[in-house]
């Protein structure tokens, strides 16, 4: 196993981390298989949030006895000091531990980010539970290439996480960036939501990107654990039929996948186009339909709002056809 240094935050991980989202598709005992493997494989590093709802507490469970083994990362949506703090509360008591490695604010919009950094907001919380030893360092997470640029130059962001695939590169410049300034960069969506078929072509594609700290795929079996230690192992170079296997997965995804760049919005009724597509992905790909279906019931605006101005199509860089898109939303979710 490769170890790297993740940043400035000093945690030494293991280039492949556990992703935790496909938790909440299995169960307690098989979650404690997928520790016990991953102590053996010797990946170190843990992703989950408190937003995929038994994921925490499972792997609380799971690490009973071989915390010291592991670094730990989860997620909060709270956006105010008070709400993050009794987050950080509960993380800690799923966790079954009494420090969080890494602490993250959770896929802020713009108004929401400007909202954790403002008096009274979750950055202070943060910021007070570090000094009270309950979390170690603080990151941050989003699909917003506009946030991303933004915390790159906040001096207490440490790590930052944001999709990055063979089909989602538009963050690669941004990634090198990371580098640069010493803040760990945490790959999610590796394999596009699913829609990247090809997991060892996946993770090939973005273990050879030496900007990449960590790579964080969700695992639901032990199979899946040792596949994708095989593909991350793997040093040799990008072979020419792995190169021209990527075009053709651009090519099959390019003209109908949202990159959630958000250059379609504001939409004019409201509507969380990236949010709406990204759900379905976990509806459609991932497994999660329940928890998908209650995210979405959170939007303000649902897809079937859509008026079809087509305003939103004239700003995709990708000529995606939204409107179509939308009404298919619409009607997988019944709203």
């Amino acid at each position: 196993m490769e170890y790297i240094t993740l940043g400035k935050s000093g945690l030494k991980i293991s280039r492949l981390g556990f992703g935790g989202i496909p938790i909440q598709r299995v169960d307690a005992d098989t979650t404690k298989e997928l520790v016990q493997a991953m102590v053996e494989k010797g990946i170190n590093y843990i992703d989950t949030a408190r937003g995929y709802t038994v994921s925490e507490s499972f792997l609380g469970e799971a690490l009973e006895g071989v915390r010291d083994k592991f670094v730990l990362a989860t997620k909060s949506m709270s956006r105010t000091k008070d709400g993050v703090k009794a987050d950080i509360e509960t993380s800690l008591k799923n966790l079954r531990t009494d420090y969080i490695d890494l602490y993250q604010i959770h896929n802020p919009s713009k108004a929401e980010f400007e909202q954790v950094l403002a008096e009274g907001g979750a950055l202070e919380g943060l910021l007070e539970a570090k000094e009270e030893g309950k979390i170690g360092h603080i990151g941050f997470t989003t699909h917003s290439l506009e946030l991303f640029e933004e915390a790159l130059e906040l001096p207490w962001v440490e790590t930052i996480m944001f999709p990055y695939n063979i089909v989602e590169n538009q963050g690669v410049d941004l990634i090198a960036k990371c580098r640069e300034k010493n803040i760990g960069f945490i790959v999610m969506k590796p394999l596009a939501g699913g829609a990247i078929e090809d997991g060892n072509l996946a993770l090939r594609f973005i273990c050879s990107n030496p900007d990449v700290s960590v790579v964080i795929p969700g695992m639901a079996s032990v199979e899946e654990v040792e596949q994708n230690l095989r593909a991350s192992e793997n040093e040799a170079p990008l072979s020419d039929e792995e190169l021209a296997k990527m075009e053709e997965v651009r090519k099959s995804l390019g003209n109908n996948f949202c990159r959630r760049c958000n250059y379609c919005a504001p939409c004019t009724v409201g509507i969380n186009i990236s949010g709406v597509f990204l759900m379905q992905g976990y509806l459609d790909r991932y497994g999660l339909e329940d928890w998908a279906r209650t995210r979405y019931d959170g939007f303000a605006v649902k897809a079937s709002a859509c008026i079809e101005c087509g305003v939103c199509e004239t700003r995709c860089p990708y000529e995606l056809p939204i409107r179509q898109m939308l009404k298919e939303a619409a009607s997988r979710f019944g709203k």
